[in-house]
Order: C-alpha cells, then structure tokens, then sequence
C-alpha cells in the first residue's frame, strides 16, 4: 500500500453509562448528524430493556454485542480467473463493530414502532441468541464452514 495506515481515533465513553459500547451504539444509530436524537433513542432502548428483564441494561447490551460478534467471515478472492469464498478470522475490533451495525439494521427493519422499542428488543432477542443480528452471525459461519476448503488462499 502506499498510504500509511489509518490512526484509531480514542472513543470516549457516554456520560449516563460510561461505556465505549454505549457510544459506539449511539454512533451507528446516528442519522445526518443528530447525535442527541440518536442518544435519546439508545437511552430510552436502555431503559425499556430494564423495565423488562429487571437486569442492568449495560450486561444485556454486552451479551447481545457478544451472541452477534462474528468469528469468521468470507471475502472474495479471485485466482486465475475464478472467484473464492475465502473465510477468514475477524478481528475483535471489527466483529463488534460488525455486531452493532447488524443490530442498528435489524431494528430498523422491524416495523411499525418507535425506533427505541424496536432497537430495546432486538438488544433482547440478541442476548437471548435470537433475533436477526444473531442470524446473521450464524449465517456468516455457515458460509465460512462450507467455504473451508479454500482457506488456503489466503493472503
């Protein structure tokens, strides 16, 4: 490559939890900016989770973070002529980058809620290892598996 490589920029924690996951959640809820509104919606998703499970929300939003971080994942690659399903290991930073931005997307695909309803039960579904973001793990390392016979193109 001929750029250097990119510096990882400090998350600082949110002021309510003091948790990176927290603000990292807040970050992919985001939209053109609205970084309030979209704190607002985390916050009230993190309440309603307590109303319901009577546990700390922080520990359901790790166990959701955690039943969706992908291990595996495939990338293609191309060798004389054919593409590959190549699987690879996936950082620790990037699977929970990967887990929040499938759980932000699978609540916007529920319908007919507020957006903090949706988000506060997928958060549930995904610590109880269901939901569409922890499909979507499984799919991920369904693909890998049956990939495994071209991990030897890696690069």
């Amino acid at each position: 490559m001929r750029r250097r490589q990119a510096e990882l920029r400090p998350v600082l924690p949110d002021p309510r939890y003091n948790s990176v996951e927290v603000s990292g959640l807040v970050s992919r809820v985001m939209e053109r900016g609205k970084k309030t509104v979209a704190r607002r919606i985390v916050y009230q998703a993190l309440d309603h989770i307590q109303a319901q499970v009577k546990r700390p929300p922080l520990e359901v939003l790790q166990e959701a973070l955690k039943n969706s971080t992908p291990l595996l994942e495939v990338k293609a690659r191309r060798v004389g002529g054919a593409t590959y399903q190549v699987p690879l290991a996936v950082r620790p930073e990037r699977g929970i980058a990967l887990a929040s931005r499938w759980l932000v997307s699978a609540a916007r695909a529920r319908k007919g809620r507020p957006m903090h309803l949706k988000l506060g039960q997928e958060l549930l579904d995904a610590a109880k290892g269901e939901g569409a973001a922890a499909k979507r793990r499984e799919d991920l390392h369904r693909m890998a598996e049956a990939n495994r016979a071209f991990a030897h193109y890696r690069w």
